[in-house]
């Protein structure tokens, strides 16, 4: 008893990563389940934190180990706890595809209105990096479609500007369109998303953008 008194105790210092705690994320990391199994039923804290402040089901996260990332949730894990990096087990599956975990942290009460260090929500990135289905999961959501990042773009435009304008980006225009993205919401230089597209040669975004009543 005294032992996981102490871990838990512990485990709330700032920048404090015992053996057990590093143990615990990288195990996390590879996906061995049984050594979480076995790490969690002697007490260390779910939530305990590497030297880079990840916790362990931000590892499981980042290496896309969904059984790992399943029983750290099933054990109560946070799935809004960042790291210094300001990524959390949701943000980070949302940025990176991973679907699987993205709905478990959903599941499990993700925080839609959290942002990351550029100042986005999940939807943002997973529109950049082309992400159809985690975008499709996170429309089923009440997250906002119009958030802007500190760059000053909503997941529409970043879906645009830093899109290939290929056939994944093009499938997240028309997401975000049907589900009442804005399609007049300029940029903090007042550039909208129809122009955007039509400076870059995304013909079917043009499209698809005019015929939601967009003007550049």
């Amino acid at each position: 008893m005294r032992r996981r008194w102490l871990l838990a105790v512990a485990a709330t210092w700032p920048g404090w990563a015992s053996a057990d705690a590093a143990l615990l994320v990288s195990s996390a990391e590879v996906g061995d389940v049984a050594a979480l199994r076995r790490l969690l039923d002697a007490g260390v804290p779910v939530d305990s934190r590497d030297a880079r402040g990840r916790t362990a089901l931000l590892a499981a996260t980042h290496a896309d180990r969904i059984d790992a990332a399943r029983l750290l949730i099933e054990r109560g894990a946070d799935v809004n706890a960042k790291d210094e990096m300001q990524d959390s087990p949701f943000l980070y599956a949302g940025a990176q595809g991973r679907l699987a975990i993205l709905r478990m942290t959903l599941a499990a009460g993700a925080d839609l209105k959290s942002t990351n260090r550029y100042g986005g929500t999940a939807l943002i990135p997973a529109a950049h990096y082309g992400h159809v289905e985690t975008v499709r999961e996170l429309l089923k959501t009440r997250i906002d479609i119009d958030h802007v990042n500190r760059l000053g773009w909503t997941a529409l435009l970043e879906a645009i500007i830093l899109g290939d304008g290929g056939p994944a980006h093009t499938e997240i225009v028309r997401l975000l369109v049907a589900h009442g993205a804005s399609v007049q919401r300029a940029d903090a230089q007042g550039v909208t998303p129809l122009a955007h597209a039509e400076r870059r040669g995304q013909r079917t975004i043009v499209e698809i953008l005019r015929r939601a009543g967009a003007r550049a």
